[in-house]
């Protein structure tokens, strides 16, 4: 089964920081783009960043703007998502997934099905 592995949550502390990896296993990393989403209990899986990886375009939704940051290590294959001044709101299980675009006037792609991996679980709490 194609499927990302995501590491790096933790239990933080408000204001604290994480930082979040994302790497194909057993595949390498040829896509157009990769988005970040995650999933808070109770809610439906948002979006919250992606990265072109033809030209390391970025984007990052409002919600997380100024505080989550998007890069990408390519002769790694691996994605990073820097969390920053973390919030209460921003608990909840991290998924990285290959989407069809990544663009300021858009936002995120449609992600691409069949890559989910089992998630990083991020909680943030005092």
């Amino acid at each position: 089964q194609l499927q990302f592995v995501e590491s790096g949550g933790d239990l933080a502390q408000p204001g604290g920081s994480l930082s979040l990896s994302c790497a194909p296993s057993g595949f390498t990393l040829d896509f157009v783009a990769i988005g970040w989403f995650r999933q808070a209990p109770g809610k439906e899986r948002e979006g919250v960043s992606c990265i072109d990886l033809r030209d390391g375009r970025r984007y990052v939704e409002d919600s997380v703007k100024g505080r989550f940051s998007t890069s990408t290590d390519i002769a790694k294959s691996t994605v990073f998502l820097q969390l920053n001044n973390l919030q209460v709101d921003d608990t909840g299980v991290y998924q990285c997934a290959p989407v069809g675009g990544c663009s300021v006037d858009y936002g995120l792609g449609p992600y691409l099905s069949g890559y989910w991996g089992q998630g990083t679980q991020v909680t943030v709490s005092s």
